[in-house]
């Protein structure tokens, strides 16, 4: 029987107590069924849902599990059942691992709010490993024009950055808030400057890095999360595992403005915030605040499109997959310039 090396989470733990919540284990190599392919994975980004997993925001199905949902790798083989690939084919495998089809939420386009939702890595095993298995009509192909290494954060970090984007309903010309500048909201940054050329850009983050970097790619402004930019904002994206900068956020938005939280948790909800919530302050005026949930593979599908045509290039931390733990404590911490990938093979 052949096998693989694979970084598994064994229980839910908090990574202050625990600094090495996955452990690297010898596994049998995962049989595809009918439906689904064999993936030998080259890259698998590292997501900050990942911590929200090990530490039971959004526990996993099963365990011990594999976590990632940013795959890049080429397929080994094909279940009978699948006719669109072959092995050799280059795909990406993101956060949407399945949904059931056949519920409304799905006819309408939005699988995504599926019941049946599965997320890969939290409910069917994910990249943090060299081989992984997928249902064939949930990979997406990459543009040739990016390498492994690139593409893996696209397929979460930037598949919901533009979802989010998508539903700020922003026009050319207006104001944009983002609020904590990580893997998401620097793709997001890039976004904004291809397709609302005439917008400015507003970057609220705690770390004086993160400032530098967001004016590096072109932020018309950037300060702390508490600080007053010198214009209200149209729209924002929230990317915080905190609630309190959600609050902030609302007082510098424009009448009519909406507030998009790409978040799938957040880490603690902090009372006193919660309690400053002031309705005339933070919501009135026909403010909004609207939550992303998942991703959908029109999601996926479009944005590729979107970044091979900017073209999109993510600046890129590199681990090995031994080093999972180390990127992940640094992604707790805060550490981060671009999107962190595990580099498996």
């Amino acid at each position: 029987m052949k096998h693989m090396k694979a970084m598994i989470l064994k229980k839910i733990c908090s990574l202050k107590e625990n600094n090495t919540p996955l452990e690297m284990v010898d596994l049998p190599l995962p049989i595809p069924e009918d439906n689904e392919l064999l993936v030998r994975v080259s890259v698998c980004g590292v997501c900050h849902t990942e911590l929200d997993e090990i530490e039971g925001r959004t526990p996993p199905s099963f365990f011990p599990i594999i976590l990632g949902h940013q795959i890049v790798g080429n397929i080994v083989e094909a279940g009978k059942n699948v006719k669109k690939y072959v092995p050799g084919d280059r795909v990406g495998i993101a956060w949407i691992h399945s949904s059931c089809g056949q519920c409304r939420f799905c006819k309408e386009g939005n699988e995504n709010l599926c019941e049946s939702f599965r997320a890969t890595g939290r409910d069917a095993n994910g990249g943090y490993a060299e081989y992984t298995t997928v249902p064939g009509e949930f990979v997406f192909p990459i543009p040739a024009s990016f390498s492994d290494v690139e593409a893996a954060p696209l397929l979460c970090a930037g598949a919901i950055g533009y979802r989010s984007l998508r539903l700020t309903a922003m026009k050319d010309g207006d104001n944009l808030g983002l609020i904590g500048f990580g893997a998401s909201a620097h793709l997001v940054l890039k976004m904004v400057r291809f397709q609302f050329p005439h917008s400015k850009i507003f970057v609220f983050a705690r770390k004086e890095t993160e400032r530098i970097f967001a004016k590096e790619l072109g932020a018309f402004w950037a300060g702390d999360i508490i600080d007053i930019p010198p214009e209200k904002i149209h729209s924002a994206i929230d990317t915080t595992p905190v609630w309190k900068p959600i609050v902030e956020g609302l007082k510098h938005l424009e009448k009519g403005g909406r507030l998009v939280i790409n978040a799938i948790r957040k880490e603690e909800i902090d009372k006193n915030s919660l309690l400053n919530l002031d309705y005339p302050g933070n919501l009135w005026l026909e403010k909004e605040i609207k939550s992303v949930a998942n991703v959908t593979r029109r999601d996926v599908h479009e944005f590729l499109e979107l970044a091979e045509k900017i073209p999109l290039k993510p600046e890129i931390q590199e681990y090995s997959l031994e080093e999972a733990n180390t990127a992940l404590m640094e992604l707790k911490a805060g550490k981060i310039r671009g999107a962190k990938v595990l580099k498996i093979i």
